[in-house]
């Protein structure tokens, strides 16, 4: 009896350290500011590429099997971070109809002491909530939380004071958790409610030492307009937007850039203090150019992959995908429907661009990802609009990426060696296409395969040899 007993001890104790092992391997690392300034990098040091994803009513809309099957897909095609709402209204509900506020006060989040029931009908919201996020850290997955969206702030819905208390809540709640990331704002320009921003941006970081934050702005501003030397601004966002050059017109708008989105970077990186930046929602795939016209034409792959590649050549840590289906979680037409979506989020999971996004991930963390800085000398003639070249190199690796495959001339000699191998990328399949070697000076002409046209993309990969 006594060997019987100590027999049951040890394989309960055995269960319990099995336990242990998978909730401990399940924590995912630390990310902090890379040493250079420029990029994010695990505790360790090791680079993390930002492949993100825009899953803003994922908390709202989503039942935990629905939940299962939309991260699954998101880690299978490479995606580390999920953008979302906490509160996309003062109103907001989940899935099963559970409230997240108590009348409407961001300060009195409408809490279950203790619940967190596998009964569908007894589902508190944050146990919901807690729940996602949980299911995302066994994926690998980040989640990057809005704590409260900025028209809700705008319109005069959050004072300062229940900012200060509603952040705290969120903060305490998740500071410990391993894969929180902060996103302050959320389609709003910073100067709509500055003091709101500041309060919630400030109080978030005395509590939570952790995890990183930024400020997720308007279409076509960046978080440096208002915040980039606020001691609680980790990194800079950039909302490119949704909107065409040809639609690209208002004189309200700071910045002119139409659909070049790598010049938003441009004005990040040049600022100082140095802090990292990337550009957070540009044009999502299926969402009509300028968003209200859902007979105008759709943004496609060829598109996200077109501010992809510009974005992080141009110096950003790395980039966000959206789909129009599913940043909304759409099921069917509403109230809340909007943008013309045609499909369910079931569908638009699987949509072109969202397979494609892992191969720039994969291409720059398969060179030296922290020693990469933008380059423009490398290209002698640079083009614009959609035949603009952007460039970046590393000590032996130079990268040019071009979105209608037209021809083109490099200046060599910029990164090490005597000769350089030259080799094609495809951002539509990650293959690659061997050219040959190249003495490294001079100027040397390189032709991309298949006739110009816009989406036929390619990356030309200089080696040193």
């Amino acid at each position: 009896m006594k060997h019987y007993s100590l027999y049951k001890i040890l394989s309960i104790l055995f269960s319990c350290l099995i336990l242990l092992s998978a909730c401990h391997s399940s924590k995912l690392a630390d990310l902090k500011v890379s040493e250079n300034g420029r990029f994010i990098a695990t505790k360790d040091g090791k680079p993390f590429f930002w492949l993100g994803d825009t899953g803003w009513l994922l908390f709202n809309k989503l039942t935990r099997e629905e939940t299962e099957t939309y991260l699954e897909d998101r880690k299978q095609k490479g995606f580390n971070v999920i953008q979302v709402m906490v509160l996309h209204t003062t109103e907001a509900v989940n899935a099963y109809g559970d409230s997240a506020l108590v009348n409407r006060d961001v300060a009195k989040p409408k809490l279950t002491k203790g619940n967190n029931s596998t009964n569908e009908e007894e589902y508190d919201f944050w146990d919901h909530v807690d729940f996602v996020i949980k299911k995302a850290e066994e994926k690998g997955i980040y989640m990057a939380l809005v704590p409260v969206w900025g028209g809700n702030v705008k319109a005069g819905h959050v004072s300062q004071k229940q900012a200060e208390i509603y952040a705290s809540l969120l903060a305490n709640r998740y500071k410990n958790q391993s894969n929180i990331i902060w996103l302050n704002g959320g389609d709003i320009k910073g100067s709509d409610s500055l003091a709101v921003w500041k309060k919630i941006g400030k109080t978030i970081n005395d509590i939570d030492k952790k995890h990183l934050i930024t400020f997720h702005p308007r279409g076509r501003t960046s978080s440096s307009d208002w915040f980039h030397n606020e001691n609680w601004l980790d990194f800079n966002m950039v909302q490119s937007g949704h909107k065409s050059y040809e639609q690209d017109t208002s004189a309200n708008e700071k910045r002119h850039f139409g659909e070049d989105n790598w010049k938003f970077i441009n004005d990040d990186y040049r600022m100082n203090p140095i802090k990292p930046t990337i550009d957070g929602e540009p044009s999502y795939e299926g969402i009509p150019h300028g968003l209200h016209d859902s007979l105008a034409t759709r943004w496609t792959a060829d598109d996200v992959r077109r501010y992809g590649y510009w974005s992080v050549f141009a110096g950003a840590f790395g980039y966000t995908y959206g789909q129009n289906e599913v940043m909304q979680m759409h099921k069917g037409y509403s109230s809340s429907t909007s943008f013309g979506p045609r499909e369910k989020w079931s569908v638009g999971i699987k949509a072109l661009g969202s397979s494609q996004m892992i191969h720039l991930k994969n291409l720059m963390l398969s060179k030296p990802f922290f020693d990469f800085v933008p380059d423009q000398s490398l290209v002698l003639d640079q083009g614009s609009r959609y035949d603009y070249l952007v460039a970046t190199k590393a000590k032996s690796t130079a990268l040019i990426y071009t979105y209608t495959g037209r021809n083109f001339k490099v200046n060599m000699e910029k990164i090490a060696g005597e000769q350089v191998k030259a080799s094609w990328y495809s951002p539509r399949d990650g293959k690659t296409l061997e050219i040959g070697v190249f003495d490294n000076k001079g100027e040397q002409a390189f032709n991309p395969p298949a006739e110009p046209k816009n989406g036929n993309d390619w990356v030309l990969i200089l080696d040193s040899k």
